[in-house]
């Protein structure tokens, strides 16, 4: 990242750069910038349509443009200038850039593309982020080749590398989200496993309607999802193939499994399940099936999550009296409670940084979605409302998607996504009411 754009964009966002070493400016590569406060006024961007090399690319180079705008200005930290604004109009992916046009509008950087269809009847999508202050490029041109019918998918990695060279960070444009679809009255609700892309689009249902399904969550290859399925007349936690669609029981029919999650390296599985009275945390190894019990106590334990990597876990208990959060080591073993404020804590997951854990919280009636430290130092909450729970990351760790209900009997869920900042809160597009998000890693 050039100085220039670096420096509008501390500006424009409230942004602390975070030094490593004070040497830091003599270093070669990419800067990284922590993001510590709300936005302020996103960084103004450019964003023409891009080139149709062809006629029949027309639809797919508008389409693209569109989508990378809206991937942008939808993460809060970005500004599409309209295109009515523009003195200049790229009418060429090699033609040279006019700076002079693209700072008398004050943008700050330009993104300028091309759509073209080879041979084999894959779209080819080209692309160039410039700061326009310096009149640079920010880093070398890229390249993306698909099927047309994956036409968003490549406006989202364009979406993703604009973000990633900006801010340092790793996008989280190309991801899917897998959530329970709901339907029916508040009463009788019809629930079905559906999965989408993050922004409410391309969505797909992979289970009937016939039982209940609660608590979907992705493997950390995308492949397969693990929820809690009430086929059987008890809950149990199942296992699906999103390729094929195909799913299967890892739990015992003898007992009630339910809040399953995968572990880093997706080899074993942790959840709760109620022997009698108790309810305890056990781990599943997937490959061997062996089963080992992580908590005994009379408390009721849930929620579990592990830190990234792998060695230590979080999770809910009412052992102290009421809700409240523990980590403990990823083998089982003494927990520690880490959650003292006033009100229940619940649902933790572990950020993919590490960095922080989100949660559940109620208290005096209203419900949050929060984020505290793994030691649970530095607590703030990010949302409230009448009923606000169940928060997933995505993979950056930078945005959190939770379920927000409204009240009274004709309440529904529905989809929401925040920053950490506790800004730029969103509501998420999907047919119908929906809970219980899990967001996918980026997908390859």
């Amino acid at each position: 990242m050039t100085k220039t754009l670096l420096s509008a964009l501390l500006l424009a966002l409230g942004l602390m750069m975070a030094p490593q070493a004070s040497d830091a400016q003599a270093r070669p590569g990419p800067l990284r910038i922590e993001i510590t406060e709300g936005v302020i006024e996103p960084l103004p961007v450019a964003i023409p349509p891009f080139i149709a090399e062809t006629p029949a690319a027309l639809p797919y180079a508008n389409n693209i443009a569109a989508v990378v705008a809206q991937d942008l200005e939808g993460s809060g930290l970005f500004r599409a200038i309209p295109e009515q604004a523009f003195i200049s109009r790229v009418t060429s992916f090699d033609s040279p850039v006019q700076f002079s046009d693209w700072k008398a509008i004050n943008a700050q950087a330009l993104v300028t593309g091309s759509v073209g269809i080879a041979a084999d009847g894959r779209l080819v999508v080209k692309f160039r982020l410039f700061d326009v202050f310096s009149e640079a490029p920010l880093g070398a041109g890229l390249q993306f080749a698909a099927s047309q019918d994956s036409w968003r998918r490549m406006a989202h990695k364009v979406a993703d590398a604009v973000y990633s060279r900006i801010t340092g960070e790793t996008g989280y444009f190309d991801t899917r989200v897998v959530f329970v679809s709901e339907q029916g009255p508040k009463n009788d609700r019809r629930k079905r496993l559906a999965v989408m892309d993050y922004d409410g689009q391309n969505v797909q249902f992979l289970t009937n309607d016939s039982a209940i399904v609660l608590a979907p969550r992705f493997s950390p290859d995308g492949s397969k999802i693990l929820y809690t399925s009430y086929a059987t007349g008890m809950p149990q936690i199942t296992e699906l193939d999103i390729n094929t669609v195909r799913s299967r029981s890892l739990g015992s029919n003898a007992n009630m499994s339910f809040s399953p999650r995968f572990s880093p390296d997706g080899s074993a599985v942790v959840y709760s399940l109620t022997n009698g009275a108790n309810t305890d945390i056990y781990r599943l190894d997937i490959g061997g099936g062996r089963q080992s019990q992580l908590t005994n106590t009379p408390a009721i334990e849930t929620a579990p999550s592990f830190s990234p990597d792998g060695r230590q876990i979080v999770f809910e208990s009412d052992r102290s009296g009421n809700q409240q959060l523990y980590v403990m080591p990823a083998n089982g073993g003494e927990a520690r409670r880490i959650s003292f404020g006033q009100g229940r804590y619940g649902t933790p997951v572990w950020s993919p940084r590490g960095d922080l854990i989100a949660f559940t919280k109620q208290n005096k009636g209203r419900f949050h979605i929060g984020v505290m430290r793994a030691d649970g130092s530095e607590e703030r909450l990010l949302t409230s409302s009448f009923l606000d729970e169940g928060p997933t990351w995505a993979p950056n760790g930078r945005v959190i998607m939770f379920t927000r209900e409204t009240s009274g009997a004709s309440g529904a869920p529905a989809l929401y996504s925040v920053d950490i900042s506790g800004r730029n809160l969103r509501r998420v597009p999907t047919p119908g009411a929906a809970s219980d998000p899990s967001w996918s890693p980026l997908l390859e």
